[in-house]
């Protein structure tokens, strides 16, 4: 058994939505980032990678590199399980934390959990979603942007 686990943080910017797990959330609000800004999903690659001790998704997908512009995270998800699958590895769960103020998750949780483990190719009581405010303290309490942290258990199949 393998633990990997995972950061992500981003700005807000202009936009009008926030991609969380690979779905679309409407927001008042973009983030800045040089693919598509998906808190979760790079959290969770980043997870993943660290996990089968396979570096961290800047090693893999550089943002100097022009390709990764604006890419859409499931790319940087479908690599790191490849990754996995071709050292022998499988995965168990996985444990996400979205940390905001807004937006509120509730209402695309499903949509978000669906997607992931379409993504992972898992069954889907082995990912877990959870979303907590940082109570208005610091840059996310004040809204300035949002931030995910994952934590994965894999084993080799």
């Amino acid at each position: 058994m393998r633990v990997g686990s995972g950061f992500d943080v981003h700005a807000f910017g202009r936009g009008d939505h926030v991609m969380l797990g690979g779905v679309r959330v409407p927001h008042s609000q973009g983030v800045v980032a040089y693919s598509d800004g998906d808190v979760l999903l790079h959290a969770l690659c980043d997870a993943l990678l660290g996990a089968a001790g396979l570096g961290d998704i800047g090693q893999h997908f550089p943002n100097s590199d022009p390709q990764w512009r604006g890419a859409s995270s499931d790319r940087f998800i479908t690599h790191a399980v490849a990754l996995l699958r071709e050292r022998g590895y499988s995965i168990v769960n996985v444990d996400l934390t979205l940390i905001c103020e807004a937006p509120r998750l509730s209402a695309h949780r499903d949509q978000i959990l669906n997607s992931i483990v379409r993504l992972l190719g898992i069954p889907d009581d082995a990912v877990n979603l959870k979303a907590t405010t940082t109570e208005k303290m610091g840059y996310i309490g004040r809204r300035e942007g949002l931030a995910a942290e994952a934590v994965v258990l894999i084993v080799r199949s």
